[in-house]
């Protein structure tokens, strides 16, 4: 699927969310981008930091590296969207 705007990248990372970490929707609904993941989410543990980015590349068509990767990306809800919009909407 090729992304063309900010809506559908917040919409598949909301859903990414939801599936990998277990979370029910209407609490990731709530989110906003200040919303702390990092930290603040028990379900959100190293293993659910790689399930998670390998499943946004592949629901995403995109390549994340290794470089990339780091807690200020993962800190908040804001911070992983506005990684994601970049690497797709490029």
């Amino acid at each position: 699927m090729a992304y063309s705007d900010a809506g559908e990248v917040d919409a598949t990372l909301r859903a990414t969310l939801v599936d990998v970490l277990g979370l029910g929707r209407d609490q990731v609904a709530g989110f906003t981008e200040a919303t702390p993941l990092l930290g603040a989410l028990p379900e959100f543990d190293s293993m659910a930091v790689a399930g998670l980015l390998t499943e946004l590349e592949e629901r995403l068509g995109i390549l994340i590296e290794d470089h990339e990767v780091d807690a200020d990306m993962l800190e908040t809800y804001g911070n992983l969207l506005t990684y994601a919009r970049a690497k797709v909407l490029r």
